[in-house]
């Protein structure tokens, strides 16, 4: 559905997953300056909204996924995968739980992603006093760099979706999405669908320690994402890429990484940033060295290490976020 906010001064509608918000409002480059200085809000209102509620939520999805629920305080963001029985990421959800028996845990998933996450949520209620429901219709997600809290996935806030106009006036100056993926991007934050397959494991994203808890009981997939954790070295490893500028465009999502004539991962996403240029994510074998000049979609792309292939476990301080 598209954005109410899209009738802003200056909108551009994005395209894509993306399509229905604005990839920016005149200038993406003012806009990331503004968002690192702490200013204004980002519309991300496609993106769509999982409510589960009820008193045994929290134990069922501690049950379910790689996080502690059962430990999670109120209003703490966190993030959480469900794996398949070999360990790959099947599903990714980011929210806050509004605490006691009769609160829920609200979640923000990928454009398209809920009805197959509802589903298998369904699927595994079993006797549990929970519900699930898709929310997208009624609320609408946001993020903004003034209600960052230091703790991974935070500034996002749910807003009710006939309210974002009110909402943008008191929020703003809006920012659109190409300034809000470049500042993820160099922060190294995998996105689920897109710097991801459908053979990725959680250690390769950079996700151990903020999407996977490793101090917890058992869930599915578990076994894959501790052997890897203790013996180290993930098959691949998520990089950032610095991208060779004078073609004036960015890689297409999905296209060929390659290493002399060798095709040794893929591209992600995308965007160009104020400071660094063009910049993208892109997930590689993890036997790439890491200083080797690589081709990506074509375009020369040094690296910078998010993930360490010799470890695994181990991901870059977070410098800009």
């Amino acid at each position: 559905m598209n954005s109410p906010l899209l009738s802003l001064p200056g909108a551009v509608a994005g395209d894509g997953v993306d399509a229905g918000v604005a990839a920016h409002y005149g200038s993406f480059n003012t806009e990331q300056r503004a968002l690192e200085a702490g200013e204004g809000f980002v519309d991300l209102s496609h993106r769509e909204v999982v409510r589960i509620s009820g008193p045994d939520r929290l134990a069922w999805l501690h049950s379910l996924t790689t996080q502690h629920f059962e430990s999670l305080a109120p209003q703490v963001p966190t993030a959480a995968l469900v794996l398949s029985p070999q360990g790959h990421v099947e599903h990714a959800m980011y929210g806050v739980d509004s605490g006691g028996e009769d609160g829920a845990f609200t979640a923000h998933v990928e454009p398209g992603t809920a009805a197959a996450l509802i589903e298998f949520l369904l699927k595994m209620r079993f006797m549990m006093r929970a519900e699930v429901e898709d929310v997208t219709t009624e609320t609408a997600v946001t993020w903004r760099p003034a209600k960052r809290s230091g703790v991974p996935f935070d500034g996002y806030e749910f807003i009710p979706r006939d309210k974002l106009a009110e909402y943008a006036e008191a929020a703003g100056p809006a920012a659109g999405l190409w300034a809000f993926e470049a500042l993820r991007i160099a922060r190294g934050e995998a996105r689920f669908g897109l710097d991801t397959d459908h053979r990725t494991i959680p250690n390769e994203a950079g996700w151990i320690n903020t999407a996977v808890h490793l101090e917890k009981g058992c869930y599915r997939g578990q076994e894959t994402v501790a052997r890897v954790h203790t013996l180290g070295r993930p098959p691949r490893r998520l990089v950032m890429l610095h991208l060779d500028g004078s073609e004036n465009r960015l890689p297409t999502q999905g296209a060929e990484v390659t290493h002399g004539e060798k095709v040794i991962g893929f591209v992600g996403t995308s965007a160009r940033h104020h400071e660094l240029g063009p910049i993208a994510l892109a997930m590689v074998k993890r036997n790439v060295p890491t200083d080797a000049t690589l081709q990506a979609d074509g375009m020369p792309a040094g690296q910078e290490v998010v993930v360490d292939p010799e470890v695994g476990l181990h991901v870059r301080p977070n410098l800009r976020g």
